[in-house]
């Protein structure tokens, strides 16, 4: 490890040693450089669930990496606190917070899920049967905090049907509203909401601005926003937004290794000083965002490299809002070009899509189950070299003639594509040509 390169060298007193100025932006042969550890042979159009961390961020990681395993002692006493504290700064710029002590860096989404509903949790059992409202396809983990904190504490759950395929923003909010509804009956009150920015699958682009709005109008106790695919793929500014609680991963689009997310606390919110992190450590006491910074001997190297981050990102033409401009046409651009090869349709509107687009899968691939959406997954895999993930969209009563189709019968699966820097039209090609043959070759899956 050279001087440059040593964390230690300006990472303890909030500055960084000098780079040499880059010339231009990157170019298309250093971006694949920079992901040439991605395995070749596999098309990987799926950065929606695990992100990916290029070569320069990794090193950077190893860096801080071996400088605690050199002498751990003076990373704990004299680096970790203040370089925390460098990241967490990079991250209240990002997302406009008020103040850095609204931002806490925890490993993931699912931490930060159960940090607040821990909390929210506790006033159950003192109002029972009060409600928490949620889309129906919130993530498993979120599902599985409610069921852990709120409904053993006597709370009631209200799911809202995610319009899906959806043609506007209104069709989402008039659900919304009907589920809060729904939750105010009989006289509950509702304690918590929780919605997607951007849901997982299927993937939608919600109009939170407009929901969290909503849901002050109609009394709300708190709003937490699941924004796990947000920062890196769409603008956040919580300031706007007005959520208690908002929570995104900084590895699925933002370039850092696994695991670090940042949790987002209003201040002004009054229960901001009861959160705690669920591990219990000697920081215990000191504020969400200290507890945070120390829960035992562990790799805090995640959270470290978001100055590395920041510096891959501005690499590029227009910095990270760049980024997302162009994963944004590109994938739109690859949905479209995948639904009329196959004759099919996307699942939303390009506005109600940032770096990922659902792509109608043909109907002859009678894709009937969950379990179908799994094996054709794994087929595309192991098989094809193609990694997406494949959602099975049930066909509901009522719809007759409004559910969507191909010429062959009914779209019952659809294709989550992601967009990253790293692809190419390729990935996307390989993957149009991957259906095309379990088609006609009647490949069994």
């Amino acid at each position: 490890m050279d001087r440059e390169e040593d964390p230690r060298n300006g990472g303890g007193n909030g500055t960084t040693a000098k780079k040499p100025r880059l010339s231009g932006f990157i170019t298309d042969s250093e971006v694949q450089s920079e992901f040439s550890h991605h395995e070749p042979r596999v098309a990987r159009i799926n950065n929606g669930s695990f992100g990916c961390c290029p070569g320069s961020v990794l090193a950077a990681q190893r860096s801080w990496q071996l400088c605690f395993l050199q002498q751990p002692d003076h990373f704990y006493f004299s680096l970790l606190r203040p370089n925390l504290l460098r990241s967490r700064a990079l991250v209240q710029t990002l997302i406009n917070a008020d103040h850095i002590d609204e931002v806490s860096l925890v490993d993931n989404a699912t931490t930060a899920a159960a940090i607040v509903l821990q909390q929210i949790g506790r006033r159950f059992s003192h109002h029972q049967n009060d409600a928490v409202v949620m889309f129906s396809c919130a993530f498993p983990a979120v599902k599985k905090s409610i069921q852990a904190y709120v409904t053993r504490a006597g709370g009631s759950v209200v799911e809202v049907d995610l319009p899906f395929p959806v043609n506007s923003n209104t069709e989402v909010i008039s659900e919304f509203r009907k589920g809060l509804s729904k939750a105010k009956s009989g006289g509950r009150k509702v304690r918590l909401a929780i919605i997607d920015h951007i849901t997982s699958m299927p993937s939608v682009l919600i109009p939170v601005r407009e929901l969290v709005k909503i849901c002050r109008e109609e009394g709300v106790d708190q709003v937490f926003v699941d924004a796990a695919h947000a920062i890196g793929s769409v603008p956040v500014d919580v300031q706007q937004i007005g959520a208690d609680f908002y929570v995104s991963n900084l590895y699925k689009w933002f370039f850092a290794p696994p695991s670090v997310a940042f949790l987002y606390c209003r201040r002004s919110n009054a229960s901001s000083s009861e959160m705690h992190h669920p591990v219990v450590s000697h920081e215990y006491g000191n504020g969400l965002p200290i507890e945070s910074s120390w829960i035992g001997t562990r790799d805090y190297t995640p959270q470290l490299v978001v100055p590395a981050i920041t510096d891959f990102v501005n690499r590029f033409e227009g910095g990270s809002e760049g980024i997302m401009r162009r994963n944004h046409v590109q994938v739109l651009k690859m949905g479209k070009m995948l639904a009329e090869a196959w004759g099919t349709s996307l699942g939303s509107p390009p506005e109600m899509c940032a770096s990922m687009v659902m792509v109608g899968l043909p109907s002859k691939l009678c894709i009937s189950s969950d379990d179908d959406a799994m094996r054709l997954r794994s087929h595309l895999r192991e098989k094809y070299g193609v990694e997406v993930p494949i959602y099975y969209r049930a066909p509901k009563n009522g719809e007759g003639e409004c559910e969507p189709k191909d010429k062959d019968g009914l779209i019952t699966g659809y294709a989550r594509i992601s967009h990253q820097v790293y692809n190419r039209i390729e990935d996307y090609f390989k993957f149009r040509d991957a259906i095309n043959r379990i088609v006609l070759e009647e490949d069994l899956y």
